[in-house]
């Protein structure tokens, strides 16, 4: 290789190929083999380089891809966890619902009880007083009725007495 062989850039692309085509051209209308073959090497590596443009977006798109398919992966499982979350607490506020219903339930439950017990216990209290207030009339009765007895006792003893005095 000469020096001029060794200094000697292409350029890639569609300019490349374009430059190749045309030192081709020009080293084959003016029998420059050097040229002709400097304009095909260009022109291949001009492809080359398109070529390798073309894979190079080929791979980014692969990889645009790929990275997509990876995110929108991640976005589902992310929903998921997110879904079985939210669930989850909408199960727990569910429940936690469920137990203050049942305490309050149990609250209302109770206090009707202490209500009815309460009512049962003024109605019996009520029943001992009136038991007792019967009880205390009778025993006025009983107690006016032995007066009267004694009272009479005393009459009929005056009576008998007056009567026959000697006993």
């Amino acid at each position: 290789m000469t020096d001029a062989e060794r200094t000697e850039r292409t350029t890639g692309g569609l300019m490349g190929k374009v430059t190749g085509k045309a030192k081709e051209l020009a080293g084959e209308l003016t029998d420059n083999e050097d040229l002709a073959r400097e304009g095909r090497l260009q022109q291949a590596q001009g492809e080359a380089s398109a070529d390798a443009a073309e894979a190079r977006r080929d791979a980014q798109q692969a990889d645009a891809t790929a990275t997509l398919e990876e995110e929108t992966t991640q976005t589902a499982q992310e929903r998921e966890r997110l879904e079985a979350e939210l669930e989850r607490a909408r199960a727990e506020a569910a429940a936690e619902r469920d137990r203050e219903q049942a305490e309050e339930k149990a609250s209302d439950q109770a206090a009707a009880d202490i209500n009815q017990a309460e009512a049962e216990r003024a109605r019996e209290k009520e029943l001992a007083d009136k038991r007792e207030e019967f009880a205390e009339a009778a025993t006025r009765v009983s107690n006016r009725d032995a007066l009267e007895l004694k009272r009479e006792a005393r009459q009929a003893e005056r009576n008998a007495d007056a009567i026959d005095p000697k006993e």
